[in-house]
């Protein structure tokens, strides 16, 4: 089982920055792709952005040149720095991580996903 624990987030002003953090515990050996998504109030969680065991980085076109993912692979932690926050960014943020586990067969190895979430932390950006 793999633990994700996220901190950092909060109340800032429009154009404040914060940054959050995501710490893996557990069985972390075989994680691949880390990533941030948020649920906004009467919306659906959306991708905001990911980030691979190599740093390739992704980020979704609303917080591209505001958000930066990285990722400490020695601490095991993701982060999110946010910058030239706005309202609409107002929403619980979920740490999220993936799993790539190898299970031999009578057949042969076996590669499945398993996939985790964190509980969330708030963020609320006001005007």
């Amino acid at each position: 089982q793999v633990q994700l624990a996220e901190s950092g987030g909060g109340l800032v002003q429009a154009g404040g920055s914060l940054r959050l953090s995501c710490a893996a515990s557990g069985n972390i050996d075989s994680i691949n792709v880390m990533g941030w998504y948020r649920q906004a109030p009467g919306k659906q969680r959306e991708l905001v952005a990911t980030i691979t065991s190599e740093h390739n980085t992704n980020n979704a076109d609303s917080v591209k040149g505001r958000f930066t993912i990285s990722r400490d692979n020695v601490k095991n932690t993701v982060y999110l720095h946010m910058n030239s926050l706005k309202p609409e960014d107002t929403a619980v943020y979920y740490c999220n991580a993936d799993q790539i586990k190898t299970t031999v067969m009578a057949g042969g190895p076996y590669r499945y996903k398993n996939n985790y979430w964190g509980q969330g932390t708030q963020v609320t950006v006001s005007s």
